[in-house]
């Protein structure tokens, strides 16, 4: 991969690096891919009954996605770009949840991202006149849950085990075994499992 790019098709994205952020600039073949991934999602991701998770997977690994065994990806979920989506094994994108996976968005193995959540990738840069797309990936870690109506903001690891409360804004990286919740976020105490 030459530097300055991210993972994914190496012509479709580039990024130059600024910060976390990056500032990235969207080729035509990317604006192409991701227009044959919104007709396969509308004509044959999008109409699939409830349990086909294994049939929408195949469709996201056709993409590009790295997808491991007995994900569990909803019919109503948006992925703006497959080829930045990486989901180990057991993970789960909920219903309606909006993936703006304009750098890559990695789910562990286990970790939940509930209905309605918002994983963001990208902002802009308001302080430059030109108002640049800047970019950093975001990482759900291992047993991690975002749970409904949270907003995971661009360049923020849920740490192993967290639990992001429902409605919360997540700017900064929340530390493993931890629950947090508000706007903006803040630690509610730390999780323990009972069983």
């Amino acid at each position: 991969m030459k530097r300055g790019q991210m993972r994914g098709r190496q012509d479709a994205l580039t990024v130059e690096p600024m910060h976390s952020l990056q500032v990235a600039r969207i080729s035509r073949t990317n604006v192409a891919a991701r227009a044959a991934w919104d007709l396969v999602w509308l004509l044959l991701f999008r109409p699939t009954p409830r349990p086909f998770h294994a049939w929408r997977a195949l469709l996201l690994r056709a993409f590009g996605a790295r997808i491991g065994r007995r994900v569990r990806v909803y019919q109503s979920a948006r992925i703006w770009a497959p080829w930045n989506l990486t989901m180990d094994d057991h993970s789960c994108l909920g219903d309606q949840v909006d993936c703006y996976c304009v750098a890559p968005v990695h789910i562990e193995a286990r970790a939940v991202v509930s209905q309605y959540a918002y994983l963001c990738t990208a902002t802009h840069d308001y302080e430059r006149r030109s108002n640049p797309l800047m970019v950093a990936p975001i990482k759900v870690s291992a047993d991690a849950w975002v749970t409904a109506r949270a907003f995971i903001g661009p360049g923020v690891t849920v740490g192993a085990g967290a639990v992001v409360g429902a409605g919360s804004v997540v700017m900064r990286d929340v530390e493993p075994w931890t629950v947090v919740a508000g706007n903006p976020v803040r630690v509610i105490k730390q999780r323990t499992i009972k069983d």
